[in-house]
């Protein structure tokens, strides 16, 4: 009776580290100008920002929060205001009104709890309505420079398909692939991987044949690997 060829060998510890840096240095190069692709111009306004993306595009979200933005330029404004015109401001990102009400529950929280300022804690941001660990990375990272992995979609689809760890829970995650890289990276690694997601590894026929993880990615032929359809499938910008 013949016998099933043996599995391969996982990853040593060592080797994986080494290959999940390798990784993150060739998306580095392919992204340059990776960052947060929602627009803010403080501390507030990412937080409002991040909240509003949820279920929704990036884009979406900065066709929106140039008119919230004037009508309520800090907490105190969005707390009093009228929550049938904050719902007709951002009902483009849909989800309106329970997002309004998450914004102005958020707003409250804030001004009470936090003098109106956001604070630069991930556990005091944490205790606001409508901020989990997600977004608090997010406001940590992008506007007060705090090393932090944010754990999205995209992120949460590309660590698994890479082989860095195989949990689902994002906080999990976020440990398992925070273990890998110095703290230094966890807030590029981010972008980098996000970017990614959103322009090449699609969760549905990603771009292999036009990946530059190609060599490197367990997953290769997850989705197309011929260059000219997988070429097609890159997207010149995110989608959210």
């Amino acid at each position: 009776m013949s016998r099933a060829a043996p599995a391969a060998p996982a990853d040593s510890r060592t080797a994986l580290v080494r290959r999940a840096r390798r990784m993150n240095r060739v998306l580095a190069q392919t992204y340059p100008d990776a960052g947060c692709e929602l627009d803010f111009r403080s501390p507030w306004e990412l937080l409002v920002v991040t909240v509003l993306s949820a279920q929704t595009t990036d884009k979406r979200v900065n066709t929106v929060s140039p008119p919230l933005f004037a009508a309520y330029p800090g907490p105190a404004e969005l707390a009093a205001a009228d929550p049938a015109r904050v719902e007709q401001i951002i009902a483009p990102t849909g989800f309106f009104r329970a997002k309004t009400a998450s914004l102005m529950k958020l707003a409250a929280a804030l001004l009470e709890n936090f003098g109106g300022e956001v604070p630069r804690r991930l556990d005091q941001l944490v205790t606001l309505p409508g901020v989990g660990r997600k977004t608090a990375n997010v406001v940590l990272g992008n506007a007060f420079g705090v090393p932090g992995i944010t754990v999205d979609t995209h992120f949460g689809r590309l660590v698994r398909r890479f082989g860095w760890t195989a949990e689902t829970d994002p906080v999990k995650v976020e440990h398992e692939v925070g273990a890998l890289f110095p703290r230094r990276d966890w807030m590029p690694l981010s972008h980098h991987l996000i970017w990614h997601g959103r322009r090449r590894c699609h969760a549905r026929n990603p771009a292999c044949g036009a990946c530059p993880l190609a060599g490197l990615c367990p997953s290769y032929g997850a989705g197309p690997t011929d260059p000219v359809t997988a070429t097609k499938l890159v997207r010149t910008q995110g989608r959210g």
